[in-house]
């Protein structure tokens, strides 16, 4: 039987991003290093519920998901632990780590306003806030309020505006849908070009997978929306992160940290522009020709933890609008 020293390294992945989306990186650690992974996907919130149901037995090391909210709750149940801060991890600016250092960001995206090309006026909106407005109405698309991302962002609005404003917003979006919340970001963008509402909210990696797909409708479709970047002259537009956080039992953590230092270097951070369409974390990194032709933009500032504390809040809000 061989012995610890000399079995193998192997790290164990739970993640909510597609196989597709992030085997390809693996592999390349792998090569590089000679630590198997081995990766389990799935929904972010059953990972996170099967993590806490195995407990101290959990084989998993690291999860990786799609929004910091999730990263939060995992967090909150007592799921993670500390991460070793490594050079890499220390380049990384604050607002994209946990204050007590459980989770931090790989990548990130954004979540602006997108419109017809044809039927809207860029210059007629600049600000989140402009769609609530009369002139707005039946003309939004926007998914269901079950959706983290959409959490995220009235989470993002109460820390910046304050309740009374957020849900003023809440509620004046609410009245001017096209139509009731139904499918996913893609489907808002398709609903735009289809003419069944003039501007929806999205994020933009699905935009430019679209853009980019070996389906010439798709890319027709998207071709029928532009990118408008919201309060660019106040606090920005919003913006959120893939991030990862290493579990509370690890039974690989020196192996993990590794594949963490590896998703932070500059291979992986290209890679994450270049393939999946998402903003590197890493300033010094440029962007793909695809997000670049997007435009530059201003970010918010909000502390990203603040999402997943203020993520109750904007569920209720959210409801009282009677936002499906």
């Amino acid at each position: 039987m061989l012995s610890s020293s000399v079995m193998a390294e192997q790290v164990n992945l739970y993640s909510a991003r597609k196989e597709a989306l992030i085997k390809p990186l693996l592999d390349k650690f792998t090569q590089q290093t000679g630590i198997s992974v081995n990766l389990v996907t799935g929904n972010a919130d059953n990972l996170i519920t099967r993590l806490k149901s195995e407990g101290k037995y959990s084989p998993a090391d690291l999860l990786l998901t799609t929004d910091v909210g999730r990263l939060y709750r995992a967090k909150e149940q007592g799921l993670t632990q500390t991460i070793s801060v490594s050079p890499a991890i220390a380049a990384l600016p604050n607002n994209f780590r946990d204050e007590q250092g459980h989770w931090l960001g790989l990548s990130l995206r954004a979540r602006p306003m997108m419109v017809s090309v044809d039927r809207v006026d860029a210059q007629t909106i600049a600000n989140v806030e402009d769609l609530i407005s009369p002139e707005w109405k039946g003309r939004v698309c926007i998914r269901s309020s079950s959706n983290i991302y959409n959490q995220s962002m009235v989470a993002a609005l109460i820390a910046q505006l304050g309740e009374s404003a957020a849900q003023e917003w809440v509620n004046g979006l609410v009245n001017n849908f096209a139509r009731s919340p139904q499918g996913g970001d893609r489907d808002q963008i398709k609903a735009v070009a289809a003419g069944l509402c003039d501007v929806a909210i999205a994020n933009t990696y699905y935009l430019a997978g679209m853009l980019s797909s070996e389906d010439e409708i798709t890319q027709q479709q998207a071709k029928k929306v532009k990118v408008i970047w919201p309060n660019q002259a106040d606090r920005g537009t919003h913006i959120n992160i893939s991030g990862v956080a290493l579990t509370k039992n690890a039974p690989n953590k020196d192996a993990a940290l590794k594949l963490i230092d590896f998703l932070l270097s500059n291979e992986s951070q290209l890679w994450y522009a270049t393939t999946n369409h998402e903003y590197p974390i890493l300033a010094n990194i440029s962007w793909s020709e695809l997000l670049q032709s997007f435009g530059t933009f201003k970010t918010e500032q909000v502390p990203l933890g603040q999402l997943g504390e203020l993520n109750a809040a904007a569920v209720k809000m959210m409801d009282r609008a009677g936002w499906k």
